[in-house]
Parts: C-alpha cells; sequence; structure tokens
C-alpha cells in the first residue's frame, strides 16, 4: 500500500511540473521578451491575459509550408515590441 501511494505522489508532483507559468510580454519590458526568442529559437509567450502564441527566430522553426509573419507584441515598456516572427501557413484553404 505504502507502494502504491509513493507512486502516486510522484506521479501527481511530475504532472505539476510539466504545467509550467509561460512568461507574459505584458510584465516584461521588450528587450527580455526579444532575448528569449533569440536565446531558444522558438518559444510560447504570454501576450496579455489568457492569450499567447508562439514565436520564433527565423524560419528554420517553421513547418515546410509556412512562412514568417513579423509578430508585434504588447510590453512593459512599449506598446507594439518586436519580439520574432509568427509561423504562418501559405496554404489557401486557411487564410
Amino acid at each position: 500500500m505504502k507502494a502504491v501511494a509513493l507512486t502516486l505522489v510522484l506521479v501527481l508532483n511530475a504532472g505539476a511540473a510539466l504545467a509550467q507559468a509561460r512568461p507574459s510580454t505584458v510584465t516584461r519590458p521588450c528587450a527580455a521578451s526579444q532575448r528569449d526568442v533569440q536565446v531558444h529559437g522558438a518559444i510560447v509567450l504570454g501576450t496579455g491575459g489568457f492569450t499567447y502564441d508562439r514565436f520564433v527566430r527565423d524560419r528554420s522553426f517553421c513547418q515546410f509550408d509556412e512562412s514568417l509573419d513579423p509578430a508585434w507584441v504588447p510590453s512593459r515598456d512599449q506598446e507594439a515590441c518586436f519580439v520574432g516572427y509568427r509561423c504562418k501557413s501559405q496554404s489557401r484553404w486557411f487564410d
């Protein structure tokens, strides 16, 4: 019985570690969000409230049928901060 309880505790703690909060562009300086995109290459950032998006450094982080779309987000020190790009589908079915 102790082994089952211990296993359950370990599994629940592992799940909590996976549900980490994403950085929010609204509460950070523009340069911090730009740096994160450049360092990681691709990252999900919160953009205010319950909204978020994936931002990339260059096209190598997109699918073969996607192009780059410049991404401007609100930040603590700027209304429109260029953080990098979003991957956008080039398919005519998804416009």
